[in-house]
């Protein structure tokens, strides 16, 4: 995770990846990316879908440590360090990009959408659904559950679910 000026988030993820290709360091540097999330916001009674930055200041990269990435990181313009003790970068755990939407390994599911399944772990244990939507990319499925009186869709983790017969 490098630190950045406050809104120059996506400037440095554009310069890193175009110092990436103009260096041909592709197989070194293998992701930059500025997590998003969509919002909805109200305003004077107008529902609007916004994309916000999760971590306003800070752009992720999946990269090999070395000096060359090094050198790339530490030299963009706007890009002020690694996040960690001292200038030495500290790499997120498992853990940390899980709870993020990031995953190492794909998971190779049985279900799609319009597919029963149940719900084996997390909050919604126990729960029964109708698979509504698929994102391979979170490793993530949608959903809808009744709360409150009210169909209302679920994201949950291909892990804590499994198909039904």
């Amino acid at each position: 995770m490098a630190h950045t000026y406050s809104g120059y988030e996506n400037k440095v993820k554009a310069d890193i990846e175009k110092t990436v290709a103009n260096r041909h360091l592709q197989d070194q540097i293998l992701e930059v990316m500025v997590p998003m999330q969509d919002v909805v916001e109200v305003k004077n009674g107008v529902r609007k879908t916004v994309s916000k930055k999760i971590f306003p200041g800070y752009v992720l990269i999946n990269m090999y440590m070395n000096d060359d990435t090094w050198y790339v990181v530490r030299n963009t313009r706007g890009a002020t360090g690694f996040v960690g003790p001292g200038s030495d970068p500290v790499p997120l755990t498992e853990r940390e990009m899980s709870k993020m939407g990031i995953h190492t390994e794909n998971i190779e599911v049985d279900f799609g959408v319009g597919d029963t399944v149940s719900v084996i772990g997390g909050a919604w244990k126990d729960t029964v659904g109708v698979v509504q939507a698929m994102n391979p990319n979170k490793q993530s499925l949608t959903i809808n559950v009744e709360l409150f009186g009210r169909e209302t869709p679920v994201e949950i983790s291909f892990t804590d679910v499994q198909k039904m017969n």
